[in-house]
């Protein structure tokens, strides 16, 4: 059985066109011609104030010359060309504005559409992957990445784009008006300067991958402490677990002092090679001045030329560093999107039908690990209607059965059927649809009381919660509650009690109404006084539905229809609670030993 677990590091270049083919669909939506359609208008923006910026340098040698002509037609040219300067400058300005409020739209929502693709991703994963990935470390990397393609939309098609349409307009005018040589020595330049980029930022590339490990590590540290507050507090580790802490920050900012320093290397690197080509040009254009060939406007047509040429290659290192930054985010997204399912539907995979809800484990194997088998070929029946309960020692496989029920996990031989289906050949969620549960952790939303109990079925009305309250035995507490269901539960329910938490966690099952109710070691964490008002309950609701429930403390199930026996992941026992006594075998020592307990 393949672990549902996140796909290492690849050897090779993640970050390179596979990513870029992968978010394309997210640039260029087949289902949307109007997000479609607002991309060419951007780009014809786009062209439009690029062709205004190339015309400038023009004007500008236009109004030099003129000036340079002692001619009263010469003062009204150059006024005429300082005007048209001017006004290609507030066009270009007005131009790119546009192309940002017609693509903004664009961004946002391709940023929404790959959040949601991961978010739901996330939700298909089994419970293997979320047993082992950090929450900190999915919920950084899932914020890095959506936030990575906004930046990768505006930059390849806002300025790598333009900057190659620049490269070559430029050339051919310096061609056109001085020669090969101007053009080869910029087109040298511009290699010079690519490669060099290139090749430091390959290196920060990999400053870049150590900082968001650790950034990771010391975010997954502080949740992680900060959810176990609790037991912080209770073993007196709060030193400990600031120096945890320190240790992540600490090798954090070792790895941004780095990736700083050489930031500023490659700053230093791109400015020698940029200004060595605009010394070499001035001094080109000059010396031909000299010899009669060129203008004065000529040289400012150069000067204006180099520096609007300059400005996006300045701005190309950056894009550069920042899109390969985001191509690492996005590979780091993609990889957590590809992760592969455990648990999957079978194609075509009808709805699971219920009408006598039977429960069966027919030969069942599995193992949380291949070395480690945890149910040797369990069988058992839970008739329609019936209360089953399933008890034994520590290890025995208890739980695994609420999660194979669940679906939560395949076995590795055997099914597992419920009114004759076998859950692996139905959809996952009509098999969750039909079964409820009241955990022994009965973990709540920080939100209110009726938002918590409303959860168990969609758009559940208010007079549904309220019934489900009240044959939860919850209502009068709640009526006492200043807010009523309106009432804040805190961070995993943490302002209510044991008993309340449980009682919430049963009214949301009733809001659900499933067939299947599956109690797992419901009130093992409440006080005889609380666990005995919390049995009553579940009894009242376990009427007329079909019940398992898996218990440590025997004298909670007790009067169930079935008891059966677990040890080692086999079936040691099964009767009624009399029977079991009678038979003298391991629950009867069981209940010996818990009956000794409570009288001690």
């Amino acid at each position: 059985m393949p672990p549902d677990t996140v796909t290492p590091p690849q050897q090779d270049d993640p970050e390179g066109w596979a990513t870029i083919r992968r978010f394309l669909p997210y640039l260029w939506p087949k289902d949307n011609r109007s997000l479609r359609r607002r991309i060419v208008g951007a780009m014809i923006f786009v062209l439009l104030a690029k062709a205004t910026t190339l015309a400038l340098p023009f004007a500008y040698k236009g109004a030099v010359d003129a000036m340079t002509t002692p001619a009263n037609e010469a003062a009204m040219a150059a006024l005429a060309f300082v005007i048209a300067y001017a006004a290609g400058r507030l066009a270009s300005v007005v131009f790119d504005n546009l192309r940002n409020i017609i693509f903004e739209r664009v961004g946002q929502d391709a940023t929404r559409q790959l959040a949601e693709d991961t978010f739901a991703r996330l939700h298909q994963l089994s419970l293997r992957f979320h047993l082992s990935r950090r929450t900190g470390e999915v919920t950084k990397t899932i914020d890095r990445g959506t936030k990575s393609i906004d930046v990768m939309l505006y930059f390849l098609l806002f300025n790598i784009a333009p900057t190659a349409i620049e490269l070559i307009a430029v050339g051919v005018i310096f061609y056109i008006n001085f020669g090969w040589e101007l053009v080869a020595a910029t087109a040298v330049t511009v290699a010079a300067y690519i490669t060099v980029t290139r090749k430091i930022t390959e290196w920060r590339n990999e400053l870049r991958r150590k900082m968001n490990e650790l950034d990771g590590t010391a975010l997954a540290r502080s949740v992680d402490s900060l959810l176990n507050y609790e037991t912080v507090k209770y073993f007196g580790a709060e030193g400990r677990e600031h120096q945890r802490y320190a240790e992540a920050t600490r090798s954090y900012a070792e790895a941004a002092v780095k990736s700083e320093n050489s930031l500023g290397l490659l700053n230093i690197a791109q400015a020698v090679i940029m200004n060595l080509l605009m010394g070499g040009a001035m001094a080109f254009t000059v010396w031909q001045w000299s010899k009669g060939r060129l203008t004065t406007g000529d040289l400012v047509l150069v000067n204006t030329y180099l520096l609007q040429l300059f400005r996006p290659l300045d701005m190309l290192g950056f894009v550069y560093r920042t899109v390969r930054q985001g191509l690492i985010d996005m590979a780091e997204m993609f990889r957590l999107i590809d992760t592969a399912a455990e648990v999957k539907d079978t194609p075509g995979a009808p709805a699971l039908v219920v009408r006598r809800p039977t429960v069966v484990f027919d030969k069942v194997r599995f193992g949380y690990e291949t070395d480690r088998e945890i149910l040797h070929g369990l069988s058992f029946e839970v008739p329609a209607g019936n209360h089953v309960a399933i008890v034994g020692p520590s290890g025995a496989g208890k739980s695994t059965i609420g999660r194979l029920l669940f679906r939560f996990y395949d076995p590795w031989q055997g099914r597992i059927l419920i009114d004759g289906q076998d859950i692996a050949e139905v959809t996952q969620s009509s098999l969750r649809e039909k079964i409820g549960i009241v955990p022994q952790d009965s973990v709540l939303f920080n939100d209110t009381i009726g938002y918590n109990i409303a959860y168990g079925r969609d758009r559940a009305n208010r007079d549904k919660v309220i019934e489900a309250a009240r044959a939860a035995a919850i209502l009068p507490f709640i009526e006492r509650l200043p807010d009523g269901f309106d009432t804040e539960v805190g961070e995993r329910g943490l302002k209510l009690s044991g008993g309340e938490k449980q009682r919430i966690a049963i009214a949301r099952t009733l809001v659900k109404d499933p067939p299947v109710l599956l109690l797992d070691e419901a009130t093992s964490a409440l006080d005889s006084r609380t666990e005995q008002a919390i049995l009553a309950t579940l009894r009242r609701v376990s009427e007329n539905r079909t019940t398992l429930a898996i218990a440590h403390r025997l004298s909670t199930i007790a009067d169930a229809d079935r008891i059966l026996v677990l040890e080692q992941g086999r079936l040691a026992e099964a009767g009624t609670h009399g029977q079991l006594l009678q038979k003298r075998g391991l629950y009867a020592e069981m209940w010996a030993r818990q009956q000794a307990e409570s009288e001690g």
